[in-house]
Parts: C-alpha cells; sequence; structure tokens
C-alpha cells in the first residue's frame, strides 16, 4: 500500500483548459506510485494550479496558496501565475515555496514532486490501477477534450499568449485516442476547448494523421466529423466566427453535433474591437449568425463580452446594446474591464470610470435577462432531450443540448425515479424562469 509519506494534495483553479492540465499532472503522479489526497493533513505536498487571467483570479491562486503554506507548508506552485513578474510576488510573499512552474509544465510538475517526496517503491499496476482515460476531475459521464495549447491572436486585453506561448495543436490521432478512451470509459459529452478551437491545425499545415489505421487530416471539420461518429454529445467551444466554421453547422442541422457554439465575441462595436485588436468584425458576425441560424434554426449560441474596456464611449457602448438587440444570443457573460499586468490595453488612453462601468454592466445583463427569458419561455410546452448530472431522490438537474456545465442553464426534473447521472431522458418542458427550465 501507498505509505501516507507519498500522499499528494492538489487545489485545482481557473478555467477548462487549467482542468484539463490538472487531469493529465494527476494522471502521471498516479502512474507514477502516488496516491492524491483531499486533506492537508495527509499530505506530504500539495500542488495548486493557478489561473493568472485577471485580477481576481490571480486574488484568488494568492489565497489558496497563503492557504496551502499555512495548513501544510510544503508546496509547489504551477499554471498561469507560474511565470515573470507573478512568480516573481508568489516567491516574495512565500520564500519558503518547494518549487513554481508555468502553465502546462506536467513534466516539471511532477518531478519536482518526485524531488519533494520521492518515491520509496516502483508501482504496483495491480495497486496503482489508472484508469485509459486517465485521472478526471468532472463527473464521470462528461469530460473536456483540449485539442490545443496556446493563441496566435494579440488581444489587447489578453495575457494568454504571453502565459502558454503561440498556437500548438495536438495530432488528430492524439486526440481521437483519447477521446476513443473516454467513450469507453463511459464519457456521454465531450466538450471541445482550446484557447482558439477554429484554429485547430493551422500551426501543423493541417497535416494528415492516423487513428485505427484511418488517414485523418489535422482540421476542425475533419476533427468533428470523426468525433461525431461516437454517436454522444460533442459541445463545441472557444469558436472564433471564422468563414469555415459555416462548413460545421450542417453537422448539427443533421444532429451530429450539438447545436452549440461557444463564440468569444467581446464587443458589438467596430472600433472597439479594432482597439482591443480582435481578429473579426462586428457586421461580418451578424451576417455569420444569421446565416448559422437560416441553415441550423434550433442552434445555441453564447458568447462573452466586456464592457467599460478603455475608450469606450456612450455611442460605442449603445453599439453593443444594438449588436445584441440584433444577435440574439442565448447565454451571454459579462465582464467589466479590468487592467491585467502585462496586457497591451494598460496603456491605452481613457480609462472608463469604475462607476460607469457598473452602469453600463447592469444595463447590459438586464437587456440579455429579457432575451434569455423570451428565449427560455417559447421552449414552454416543447420536448427536450436531457443529461442528468445530479439525482437527490425523486428530483433531478439535468442539461439540455443549449446548456454546457457549469456556465448555462439547467433543467429542473421532479417526480422522476431511477435516474442515475449519465442517464438521458426525454420529456416536455412546463415551466421557465431568466436561466432555467422545469420539466414534467
Amino acid at each position: 500500500m501507498t505509505e501516507s509519506s507519498e500522499k499528494v494534495g492538489f487545489i485545482s483553479l481557473g478555467c477548462p483548459k487549467a482542468l484539463v492540465d490538472s487531469e493529465r499532472i494527476l494522471t502521471q503522479l498516479r502512474a507514477d506510485g502516488y496516491d492524491i489526497t483531499p486533506s492537508y493533513e495527509d499530505a506530504a505536498v500539495v500542488v495548486v494550479n493557478t489561473c493568472g487571467f485577471i485580477d481576481s483570479a490571480k486574488a484568488e491562486s494568492l489565497e489558496a496558496i497563503g492557504e496551502a503554506m499555512q495548513e501544510n507548508g510544503r508546496v509547489l506552485v504551477t499554471g498561469c501565475m507560474g511565470k515573470g513578474d507573478d512568480a516573481k510576488r508568489i516567491q516574495a510573499l512565500h520564500p519558503n515555496i518547494l518549487g513554481i512552474s508555468g502553465p502546462a509544465a506536467y513534466e516539471e510538475v511532477v518531478g519536482a514532486v518526485h524531488e519533494a517526496i520521492p518515491i520509496s517503491r516502483r508501482p504496483d499496476p495491480l495497486i496503482d490501477l489508472v484508469p485509459e482515460q486517465g485521472i478526471k476531475l468532472t463527473p464521470r459521464h462528461y469530460a473536456y477534450l483540449k485539442i490545443s495549447e496556446g493563441c496566435n491572436h494579440r488581444c489587447r486585453f489578453c495575457i494568454i499568449p504571453n502565459m502558454r506561448g503561440d498556437l500548438v495543436s495536438r495530432p488528430i490521432g492524439d486526440i481521437m485516442r483519447e477521446a476513443e478512451a473516454l467513450v469507453k470509459a463511459g464519457v456521454r459529452e465531450l466538450l471541445v476547448i482550446s484557447q482558439d478551437t477554429s484554429a485547430y491545425g493551422v500551426d501543423l499545415k493541417y497535416r494528415t494523421d492516423f487513428w485505427e489505421g484511418r488517414p485523418l487530416k489535422s482540421n476542425l471539420l475533419t476533427l468533428a466529423e470523426t468525433l461525431a461518429e461516437f454517436g454522444i454529445w460533442v459541445r463545441l467551444h472557444y469558436v472564433y466566427p471564422y468563414p469555415h466554421v459555416d462548413d460545421l453547422i450542417p453537422l448539427m442541422a443533421e444532429g451530429k453535433l450539438l447545436p452549440y457554439l461557444d463564440v468569444p465575441l467581446q464587443h458589438g462595436s467596430p472600433s472597439v474591437l479594432q482597439r482591443m485588436k480582435r481578429p473579426a468584425a462586428a457586421e461580418k458576425t451578424l451576417e455569420r449568425i444569421k446565416k448559422w441560424r437560416t441553415l441550423c434554426p434550433d442552434l445555441t449560441l453564447r458568447s462573452t463580452f466586456i464592457v467599460g474596456f478603455p475608450g469606450e464611449t456612450e455611442d460605442e457602448f449603445r453599439e453593443l446594446l444594438d449588436f445584441i438587440d440584433e444577435a440574439q444570443l442565448d447565454r451571454v457573460g459579462c465582464f467589466q474591464y479590468s487592467p491585467v499586468e502585462g496586457a497591451a490595453a494598460n496603456a491605452l488612453p481613457d480609462p472608463v470610470p469604475e462607476a460607469l462601468k457598473q452602469e453600463r454592466w447592469n444595463t447590459f445583463m438586464a437587456k440579455q435577462q429579457v432575451i434569455s427569458s423570451d428565449k427560455l419561455q417559447k421552449k414552454v410546452g416543447t420536448r427536450l432531450q436531457v443529461l442528468i448530472d445530479e439525482v437527490d431522490g425523486d428530483t433531478a438537474i439535468g442539461r439540455s443540448v443549449a446548456d454546457a456545465p457549469e456556465i448555462d442553464g439547467v433543467v429542473h426534473l421532479s417526480d422522476v425515479a431511477g435516474l442515475r447521472p449519465g442517464d438521458w431522458v426525454e420529456g416536455q418542458v412546463s415551466a421557465a424562469d431568466d436561466y432555467d427550465l422545469w420539466m414534467s
């Protein structure tokens, strides 16, 4: 049996992409013979995978590091705060930290764990069982599938390329082998993620790779078509509205892919998008959305926006409101711009006052709430397929094809019996509020 001195505590913060990093590190540690513990007391070392995208995320990461140092004292830090000035800040706050590494530094983290607590025995495959699909931090019935790392864009508000580098796509054969293992393990929904899903394969020049002896081009359409063959839900996130994304919509209309796109639009004013150095124009995006909905009327569109970007005028904010009026997006998140250390936007003139940011955020969210509520009310009386996430007695919570886990709404079910997480059920929508549905 594994000794208590060979137990690793693990704290994973941030986005789904960071979650996948954590899963890979944990999988390797388990394969090397380490045990994973949720307790500070049992852990011989604690790994904190940090998020450094915005200031509130950095504050949460620093709090987690401080708690781990206080409760345990033997801490390794990795992730997006593990590079540059953030790493120096962590080192200054906690000079006794055992080690700091950047994002996706799998081998470095595992090596640091080995150095901190050398394994006293060779892993026993009969004891140290690692599932073929690896260690997962999501429920058994869904999983994130990361298809690339990094990003080639240089948006002024974003520091991801500084932290994670330029685009590095995984060969399509590797992705398909991972997806196949997940499906065999019972996963019923694959959530495809990256920093820029639409750019998948650009850096590989779309070269051919192999899966089960089949030649496959490393491009998004081929990947989507091949993943669709598993017959499970395949949901696409972080899809920039480039022209070639149009080719995916017929697959959604035919029921092969979930009719859902997570498109990070960020604003609706052309001049603000230009200052942001975003790669797509608002007018073309509206045209593309209309085309998509013509091809697939059931398409659900999710996006995120920023209000209060430096220099945002009242007219530009009104352009944003007009944009969401016309786009009629189904699921929307909105952030107030906040300076991030290292972001080029910090040098832009005319910062928007905090009170005005809050006022614009309130206005934006009130308008989008009406749009969301109207769209959900139209679903009352229709029949939907739902994937069950939680069961509590004779009630359950699930998600429709329009709902990604943790960021979208849910479907509430009552008077149900015998359901388990991962089950698919169909039923009629009986009620709706601003964000959720109820099913009978």
